[in-house]
């Protein structure tokens, strides 16, 4: 078999409207029991319905930082742990997960939790954190043990590597045989996804890593990454610092945001290379939300005066029981363990039954790596913390901030369960759109949420029975290659997957005064001017040994004409950076998506305009791609106007963005199913020239 004819060879590319048929393909069938291991906890035996909804409280700073002539700097100081955390109905088994939580806490919650608290951020008011690595048997005590990974970490990608030493830190390494799972302290690097305008030195990038501080840490291994040195003198030449410090902490970083973008809702998440997706699932992640600034004032059309959005949201100094009306809502799935614990498979051949030779073998070394599976979808659906929760809703508006923050799992949010509810979109990733996108009538009460995009909605349960309702998924219990649920693959599993919470809908107990979503008059959005074509590919790398197996997720060039027919070159992770524009180029960045499935792409420090998708046609032989004879462009969904930092890349086609790039410095683009972004679909990439010192 070609090693570059890939699953993509089993689907039907240039349907009508662009979209592909899925192809009949699934990950291997979840078994009853790993081998070893405590038995896995069937989603029948979890009781739906039965824990209320977390909503996030805000996260206490720990202080001010008083700048004379500037913007005063909110400051935090922020830690992962590891801690117990009763994420399954009461009367199952806490589940052991890492969380963020505040190491000082200013009138405010010392909590950690998975996911964390919210950060709650004002326009062009900076925020500083400095983010420590706990993870060790005391948090408060450095002298104490490190704490192993809580999941099977593969050390034959290409990831951080603290065995690997100074020299062989954010290498893939070669073995002599096949390697167990990697059980040494473990390394974390916070990336806030959505934070434009911040400096690389606090974009949380994948090899600025450090470990923890801890009494039992090899003395060979290295402890940080091999940009952590050079941003860490980067940061204190700008004074990114904490309070009375004149370096960073060893286990620790000093990041800064500038909060110069619109108001928008991002988050942040741990980005360390090749491990992203472990250190994910085990908890870290919370929202990081923006207000303010000519970006956040909504008009009501009826008036001309400001509209008024449903709300409180959480703030810091609430008092206990405080109604909110704005709530973030995080979607994630995972599969759990009879005893609580968390699942992640601990071999490849869970994903496809390929039991070896694996990379390392001693008698026959090949190209798959042992634990890593390309892709993990878990059998029951956790939101924000919690498994199928319900929310106690009124006959009222509310608007929730939905974000995907699944390994793999693309949703379709469902919303046909919940009689006489009205949706509207209102905005996404980047903040407000144009207009409001009435999902009800004009999208079958239904959208696509890719990985780590999020979407800003009005949800009007004015006209909801009293009652219980669900909120369903419809989205594959599989990879996305796009097309319509029930037509062009089955949706989730209706009695697990396919259910994500339920909304107990009750009488309003007083008016709703917030502006109905069809009077909302949102900002303008003003488009970016022409932009210089940049075309790059999606592929998917397949094994030479084994037959349909994939063996990395990869990033690439294209090169030639693309009516013609243009030629992809794949890059891995260590090849020298091949997009460099300069500052204030503006660019439209062509995703060629060679592969089977739907990637969501992002790209770090700034966002985005969706401009349009074309069918493509895809000669996996000769490794080429050209446009479809006779298509056109499609415009983007409705939903993806405006500003955006993740977009959904659907097989056959190919996404053009654009974009433009104001601050110089190293940063990353990649696919957001992070189970590839961890093997080679991750590339670097730079804004203006090579900076004096930065490593090679």
């Amino acid at each position: 078999m070609n090693p570059r004819i890939s699953r993509r060879s089993l689907i039907k590319v240039g349907m009508a409207g662009g979209a592909a048929l899925f192809l009949p393909w699934k990950p291997g069938a979840m078994p009853a029991r790993a081998s070893g291991h405590v038995p896995l906890l069937e989603p029948d035996d979890i009781p739906k319905y039965a824990t209320p909804l977390l909503i996030p409280p805000a996260m206490p700073r720990a202080g001010k930082i008083t700048v004379r002539g500037g913007r005063n700097i909110d400051y935090y100081e922020l830690a992962v742990r590891q801690f117990q955390q009763q994420i399954l109905p009461a009367g199952l088994p806490k589940t052991t997960v890492w969380g963020y939580g505040p190491r000082v806490a200013q009138n405010g919650p010392a909590i950690f939790n998975a996911p964390s608290l919210t950060i709650e951020a004002k326009h062009r008011t900076p925020v500083r954190v400095k983010w420590v690595n706990e993870l060790r048997v005391d948090p408060s005590d450095p002298g104490s043990d490190f704490l192993p990974h809580l999941l099977p970490v593969d050390p034959t990608l290409h990831w951080a590597n603290p065995p690997g030493g100074v020299s062989g830190r954010d290498t893939r390494p070669t073995f002599n045989g096949m390697p167990g799972p990697y059980t040494g302290p473990v390394p974390i690097v916070t990336h806030v996804h959505g934070a434009a305008g911040v400096g690389d030195e606090s974009d949380g990038y994948a090899e600025a890593w450090y470990l923890p501080r801890a009494g039992n840490i090899p003395g060979a291994y290295a402890t940080e990454g091999t940009w952590y040195d050079f941003f860490a003198g980067k940061a204190a030449s700008k004074g990114y610092l904490a309070p009375g410090a004149a370096a960073w902490d060893e286990g620790s970083a000093v990041f800064q945001y500038p909060n110069s973008q619109r108001a928008s809702t991002i988050w942040y998440h741990d980005h360390v290379l090749g491990m992203t997706r472990l250190n994910v699932y085990a908890g870290p992640a919370g929202f990081y939300i923006v207000r303010g600034g000519p970006g956040d004032t909504a008009t009501d059309t009826r008036t001309g005066r400001r509209a008024v959005l449903p709300g409180p949201a959480p703030a810091l100094g609430d008092r206990p029981r405080t109604v909110y009306r704005e709530i973030p809502i995080a979607i994630q799935d995972r599969t759990f363990r009879t005893d609580g614990s968390l699942f992640y498979p601990d071999t490849r051949a869970f994903f496809d039954e390929i039991t070896g030779p694996y990379i390392g073998d001693e008698t026959e070394p090949t190209d798959i790596s042992p634990i890593w599976n390309p892709e993990f979808f878990g059998n029951t659906m956790m939101v924000n913390g919690a498994t199928w929760p319900f929310l106690t809703v009124e006959q009222r508006r509310y608007r929730v901030r939905f974000l995907n923050g699944c390994d793999s799992r693309f949703l379709i949010l469902d919303f046909n369960d919940i009689p006489g509810v009205e949706v509207w979109a209102i905005g996404n990733e980047g903040g407000f759109l144009p207009m409001p996108v009435n999902l009800t009538e004009d999208h079958g009460n239904r959208l696509l949420i890719g990985l780590a995009e999020r979407a800003d909605l009005i949800v009007d349960f004015g006209g909801v029975p009293v009652g219980n309702h669900v909120l369903r998924n419809v989205g594959p219990d599989e990879p996305f290659g796009g097309g319509e649920p029930d037509g062009d693959f089955d949706t989730a599993d209706p009695d697990s997957t396919g259910q994500v919470m339920q909304f107990r809908v009750v009488p309003a107990k007083g008016a709703d005064r917030s502006t109905p979503p069809r009077f909302l008059g949102l900002p303008a959005i003003e488009p970016l001017g022409p932009g210089t074509p940049r075309p790059l590919a999606l592929i998917e790398e397949m094994s030479t040994h084994f037959d349909d197996a994939p063996a990395a997720a990869m990033l690439g060039t294209v090169s030639g004409d693309p009516v013609l027919g243009a030629a992809w070159t794949p890059l891995m992770w260590s090849d020298p950076v091949s997009e460099n524009p300069s500052v204030g180029d503006t660019e439209v960045w062509e995703f060629y998506n060679a592969t089977a499935d739907a990637h969501p792409m992002h790209i770090h420090e700034t966002f985005f305009q969706v401009v349009n998708r074309q069918p493509i046609v895809i000669d996996e032989e000769n490794g080429t791609v050209r446009l479809e004879p006779g298509s056109s462009p499609r415009p983007p969904e409705p939903w993806e106007a405006g500003w955006k930092d993740t977009v959904t890349s659907l097989p056959g086609e190919v996404t053009r963005v654009k974009l433009k790039f104001e601050n110089a410095g190293q940063y990353v683009w990649h696919c957001h199913i992070v189970s590839h972004e961890d093997n080679e679909m991750m590339r670097p990439y730079r804004i203006g020239p090579v900076q004096p010192g930065q490593p090679e």
